[in-house]
């Protein structure tokens, strides 16, 4: 029978697109869409998942072109006894790896495991083809793949974790610095262009490991001594979750818009994982990555503590009020000699005031608090250069301490030494 799936003997006699009717109440799971196969998994046996996933993979597949409710995803996921979620993951890694809702471990594991089989499996291609242009093909995708690969090698004893990984020619991958499962601070690093993973996953990560870095010592120097009980996690998530532009395609913002879903998806996937204990969540986006940022917190479906954008060309938006941040707490930084601020190329210039974001230095200076001599980015791609007054502000800004930001309205250049604070209600 054409396109009709038999599942195995021992699979539940359920309908292969039932909702999930049966449901804890609060479990989340009940409000999955009836139609989805996620509707059905929880009625397979686990020795039925392998068979059930193999009649079902373009389905599964077309999870991550059209996905669920995160919230919905992660009731599921909780329904799922473990021998089932390690048989789902063995068998679909790419589908449970690239998930919003299901836990950040979790999604590590199922990553780590479609990287080693997809290097393999092209590896072996490789191998045995003969056409030039495929090899061609195939050995870019394994520099790709090589290079995420060595992202993933942990600095310092700081864990490092794949929550997103798209081996497809327009790659896409995120990694997290720390445990965004328990962060007390979280930080996305959202880029601009030219920014692809075959070139640029390894240095982003690093840059994200830098400001991790900063926060856990400036948390330290402003905290101190807190009677045992640590200093508060951060995790930074070195986030290239869409296909960044080049020059033929900057000009338009198809591609900020596709950036502005899959983000506005991931930041969904967090606050359903972290609702009982949500992180001071914090945005730093680079020129095109700002307008993808901005287009995402114009919707009002994800709100974020603070907001850094860095060398905007603009959005719709015209002013602060215009978008889903805590507060307004939002900051621009711009470089002397970058050609991109105040163009409004894409209908706003978040530096004007009349936008009401707060000025944030780059240009350089000493710290106040540290006497360390900080350097200054100029043109459009230094904003994130280890040692910068730039740096210093952004890993301040990401542990709720904006006050302390050089060049900004609330002081922190005047030599004043730091306040002590408490995040505010985090």
């Amino acid at each position: 029978m054409t396109g009709v799936a038999v599942l195995p003997a021992d699979a539940a006699p359920a309908a292969p697109y039932a909702a999930v009717g049966d449901a804890p109440a609060g479990s989340g799971a009940s409000n999955i869409v009836s139609g989805s196969v996620l509707g059905t998994l929880n009625r397979v046996s686990a020795s039925a998942l392998p068979a059930f996933v193999d009649a079902h993979r373009a389905d599964l597949d077309r999870l991550l072109v059209n996905p669920p409710q995160a919230s919905d995803v992660s009731g599921l996921w909780k329904l799922l006894d473990p021998v089932k979620q390690a048989a789902l993951l063995n068998a679909s890694p790419h589908v449970v790896g690239n998930l919003e809702g299901i836990p950040y471990t979790v999604r590590g594991r199922a990553n780590a495991l479609d990287l080693s089989r997809t290097i393999a499996d092209t590896t072996t291609q490789l191998a045995t083809e003969n056409g030039k242009a495929v090899r061609i093909e195939l050995q870019r995708k394994l520099t790709t793949l090589g290079n995420v690969k060595k992202a993933l090698t942990a600095e310092d004893g700081v864990k490092r974790t794949l929550i997103t990984l798209d081996t497809s020619d327009d790659a896409k991958a995120s990694i997290v610095i720390g445990d965004l499962s328990t962060a007390h601070y979280v930080n996305f690093l959202v880029p601009g262009m030219y920014m692809s993973v075959g070139e640029q996953i390894v240095d982003w990560a690093n840059t994200a490991q830098n400001l991790y870095d900063q926060q856990t010592d400036w948390l330290r120097r402003i905290l101190g001594p807190r009677g045992g009980q640590g200093t508060p996690g951060v995790a930074t998530v070195a986030w290239i979750g869409y296909q960044t532009p080049v020059l033929m395609n900057i000009g338009g913002i198809s591609l900020a818009e596709q950036g502005a879903d899959s983000l506005e998806r991931s930041l969904e996937g967090l606050q359903a994982l972290r609702q009982a204990n949500p992180p001071y969540l914090s945005l730093f986006a680079h020129s095109y990555g700002s307008t993808a940022a901005l287009l995402a917190l114009e919707r009002h479906t994800v709100t974020v503590d603070a907001l850094a954008l860095l060398g905007s060309p603009g959005s719709d938006a015209q002013s602060v009020a215009a978008l889903s941040v805590h507060n307004g707490n939002v900051f621009v930084g711009q470089a002397t000699l970058d050609p991109i601020v105040h163009s409004a190329f894409f209908g706003s210039d978040p530096g004007s005031p009349s936008y009401g974001a707060q000025p944030m230095g780059v240009d350089g200076g000493v710290d106040p608090v540290t006497h360390r001599s900080l350097s200054g980015s100029s043109g459009h791609n230094e904003y994130f250069a280890a040692g910068s007054e730039s740096m210093r502000n952004l890993a301040l800004i990401g542990i709720d301490k904006g006050s302390m930001v050089m060049g900004g309205s609330g002081g922190g250049d005047d030599g004043a030494p730091p306040v002590v604070q408490t995040a505010s209600g985090h």
